[in-house]
């Protein structure tokens, strides 16, 4: 079955084309089978925490990424293979978070986009600190609940709303 963001947009074309672009200034690593993907936004803060994560991916995320403001703590993981999966299977677009993953292993196959700082081995707290659809400042950025996510290899940019044909 082919995905909506089976054609490449690249962040450079829309960054020349949009100057209202705004550029994250993290360096994301990669780790599902696309290093690009695009999408409608929703977002999650927390800490260490992920309880709410996996609820908020059953919804579904048809044309939607799921951004994740973990302060860029390497300390906890906020996602591991499972919630990945399910992510998947349910439609999303891709993830990105601000924080670590684990059982990186496990995310190698999946057909569509991951992006962390990196990778530990240490399993999330499960406390409930997290709150869905939170404006976030990731990277020198303002991500914002229904703005529009373009990532590739080069970068993770934002702007107001969708602006490929």
């Amino acid at each position: 079955m082919a995905r909506p963001n089976d054609s490449i947009i690249r962040t450079a074309d829309i960054c020349d084309d949009h100057g209202d672009a705004r550029v994250c200034e993290l360096q994301f690593r990669d780790f599902a089978a696309r290093d690009h993907f695009h999408g409608e936004v929703v977002t999650f803060a927390t800490f260490e925490d992920n309880k709410g994560i996996r609820g908020l991916i059953a919804e579904g995320g048809a044309g939607k990424v799921l951004v994740v403001d973990g302060r860029g703590s390497m300390r906890r993981a906020l996602c591991g293979g499972n919630i990945a999966a399910e992510a998947q299977e349910h439609g999303w677009e891709g993830l990105v978070y601000n924080g670590a993953i684990r059982d990186s292993h496990e995310f190698a196959e999946l057909d569509f986009g991951v992006k962390a700082l990196g990778a530990t081995a240490m399993p999330p707290r499960q406390n409930g600190l997290g709150r869905a659809n939170e404006a976030l400042v990731i990277g020198g950025i303002a991500v914002n609940p229904g703005d529009y996510l373009y990532a590739d290899r080069d970068a993770v940019i934002l702007l107001a709303g969708p602006v490929h044909g």
